[in-house]
């Protein structure tokens, strides 16, 4: 049986306060569990936007997105680029409230910074600042726990990175490429 699958966008929000790189995380009710912001994608909207739109509505916090490693276009490509996720995979999902059967999440996931720490809107979830050292002690998936483990000895790297071939070579030599 094929299972059917939506696209879905989520993002490692961080920002660096005095001590150090902090993540953002959301609380998600009826998971019970810490979670980085996103959601489905809609009709209307690319993964990108809609990594934007699921942190703003989640944390309250607008976020410029720092784009994944990918390959540039010709110069006079018609068409626009759009931001490209650090990861896409694909994650098999118990029924939830956009379809009553298990399906697959096709989660486009992002990196982004946080460009305020005052929210802008009021949040849709409970959200909080944590450390590389607090993960460990919090009820989250393992998945985002590993990758987000992995992004924080390497945030600032990929933060002045700059471009694609630059952000390649941080990612390889954490082994992360």
């Amino acid at each position: 049986m094929t299972k059917l699958k939506h696209s879905t966008a989520s993002t490692f929000v961080f920002h660096r306060f005095p001590q150090g790189w902090r993540l953002g995380l959301v609380v998600q009710p009826r998971l019970g569990r810490h979670m980085i912001v996103g959601g489905h994608v809609e009709a209307d909207e690319t993964a990108a936007e809609a990594a934007v739109r699921e942190a703003m509505e989640e944390s309250g916090l607008g976020v410029r997105l720092v784009p994944g490693p990918a390959p540039l276009v010709p110069m006079g490509y018609p068409h626009p680029a759009v931001v490209a996720p650090w990861w896409v995979n694909e994650m098999p999902v118990p029924a939830d409230n956009h379809l009553d059967v298990p399906h697959v999440h096709m989660d486009h996931q992002y990196l982004a910074l946080a460009e305020s720490l005052v929210p802008e809107r009021e949040p849709a979830h409970p959200f909080g600042w944590y450390g590389e050292d607090e993960l460990a002690g919090l009820e989250m998936f393992d998945d985002t726990r590993m990758l987000a483990g992995a992004l924080f000895p390497i945030i600032d790297e990929l933060i002045s990175a700059g471009d694609a071939a630059r952000s390649w070579r941080v990612l390889e030599s954490a082994n992360l490429a």
